[in-house]
């Protein structure tokens, strides 16, 4: 199979070749017909298995041929493509502006943390598909900077993500304010109840298509727990990379002061390190991405928010340094390797604290991950389990109100940089790349009852970055 044979115009056809794809993967072709044909859709697929793809070739296909069509038709807002995080909206928008390169169609990207000016600038100059984050599009709505009663397609990428970060009531609001009729895309890597309700009400009769099964990681991943006393963590961690000769590893705390000392423990550990957080500033942001992917950067140490814009071809090593709180993200954290069917490693660091996240991760992914003690680093059979909210200043707990995993005032949780706006709402951050490969098909979703929704017609153009948007997720889901 190939893109042209799934309808696809010859300029879209020619700007994938060039980047390498010659034929799409699994959600790639059963979301680009779906798309093409106007309903609405459900698709469960997790990151790695190029799912952005999966809509926007289709979304660009519709907005040329809008514009072939009807000449005379005004440049507007006709796709609206929303993300959990600024890294996750940049990355989609660059995919956008990839693929549209020999499209006259013109995209533009909006979050937080960055002046909104510029991106007023570009929605003046005109554009016809917007990747935005729910907090900063709201911005732009209220100040009345953005035209969306021309929308024909909304995409909800990562709706999951979007709902663990606290972005439901930001969601109501924009859908709000859209027209009602229009064509609905979610996509999710995992089908949680919330996410079906949203389905629920958000589409009608849509396809299903799903690649993955539910809440499961991919085969190409090797998971291992290595059971560890809570305070030989790091120590561990530089034993296996300098043992190993790891290099490109991704480790994940559960919080942005655990980032940062471990970044900083590894450093003087003679290991090159970096951390990436909301606390950090949209260049720092970009420069540990560019140097980790570049591979001058040995270990990136990184919070799940933040995480979400890595998309690296082949990325080797992910380490749970922290297991998280909600074990989705666990799925969402080893989705970073094994990615187009290339192997990864998924290795946890687990200490007593965690044997109850570790107990609900394998419920979720139906399967056992193997132990392996290191020797050297038996834990302590004595050892007593501690809250892990106690821990927090150790760098291995969870952080106060401002941290990753708890809601609080925006104010409270990312400092407003020089020239932004204030908002009462949210965002996460961003380095662009492509989409990827893919994973294996399995069983259909659920089909969510009917209700809302609608279809519609689209347009074209090409590109304008600007940026702003972060949430903060839920502190611990209902289970």
């Amino acid at each position: 199979m190939s893109f042209a044979s799934l309808g696809l115009a010859e300029p879209l056809v020619r700007a994938v070749n060039e980047l390498g794809y010659t034929q799409p993967t699994p959600i790639q072709a059963q979301a680009i017909p779906a798309v093409l044909g106007g309903g609405d859709l459900l698709a469960g697929a997790q990151t790695g298995t190029g799912k952005t793809a999966g809509f926007t070739l289709p979304i660009l296909q519709r907005l040329h041929a809008f514009y072939t069509d009807n000449r005379s038709a005004q440049r507007a807002v006709r796709a609206l493509i929303l993300t959990p995080t600024r890294e996750l909206a940049a990355q989609v928008e660059e995919s956008v502006r990839a693929y549209s390169k020999y499209l006259r169609l013109r995209s533009t990207v909006m979050f937080g943390g960055v002046s909104i000016n510029p991106q007023i600038d570009a929605l003046k100059r005109g554009v016809d598909i917007v990747v935005a984050t729910p907090g900063r599009l709201l911005d732009h709505m209220q100040q009345k900077t953005i035209d969306v009663s021309k929308l024909d397609i909304l995409v909800l990428d990562e709706a999951d993500r979007m709902l663990d970060m606290g972005f439901i009531h930001d969601i109501k609001r924009v859908l709000a304010k859209l027209p009602a009729k229009r064509q609905n895309l979610l996509f999710s890597a995992t089908f949680s109840d919330e996410i079906k309700s949203l389905a629920d009400n958000l589409l009608d009769s849509p396809a299903l298509i799903e690649v993955a099964r539910r809440n499961t990681t991919a085969e190409t991943v090797a998971q291992k727990i290595h059971p560890v006393d809570r305070d030989r963590k790091r120590e561990l961690l530089t034993h296996l990379i300098r043992e190993h000769n790891w290099f490109q590893v991704l480790v994940f705390t559960r919080t942005k002061h655990g980032a940062n000392r471990l970044a900083e423990q590894l450093t003087k550990d003679g290991i090159s390190a970096m951390a990436i957080h909301g606390n950090k500033s949209q260049s720092a942001r970009t420069r540990a991405l560019a140097e980790f992917k570049s591979n001058t950067l040995q270990v990136l140490v990184a919070t799940d928010i933040a995480a979400r814009g890595i998309d690296i071809d082949q990325l080797p090593h992910v380490v749970n340094f922290d297991l998280p709180n909600v074990p989705e993200d666990y799925v969402h954290r080893i989705g970073r390797t094994g990615r187009a069917g290339a192997n990864g490693e998924a290795v946890s660091l687990v200490c007593v604290d965690e044997k109850q996240l570790l107990r609900d991760i394998e419920r979720l992914i139906k399967r056992e991950i193997p132990q392996q003690v290191i020797a050297g680093f038996e834990p302590d059979p004595n050892a007593k389990p501690e809250p892990i909210q106690r821990r927090g200043q150790r760098g291995g707990g969870r952080e106060g109100a401002a941290g990753d995993g708890n809601r609080a005032p925006r104010a409270a949780r990312e400092p407003k940089p020089a020239g932004s706006q204030s908002t009462a709402r949210r965002d996460g951050n961003t380095q662009p790349k492509q989409p990827k490969s893919a994973q294996p098909k399995s069983a259909k979703p659920q089909p969510p009852a009917r209700n809302g929704g609608g279809n519609g017609r689209p347009s074209g153009g090409n590109n304008a970055p600007a940026n702003r948007d972060r949430p903060a997720r839920r502190s611990q889901r209902a289970r």
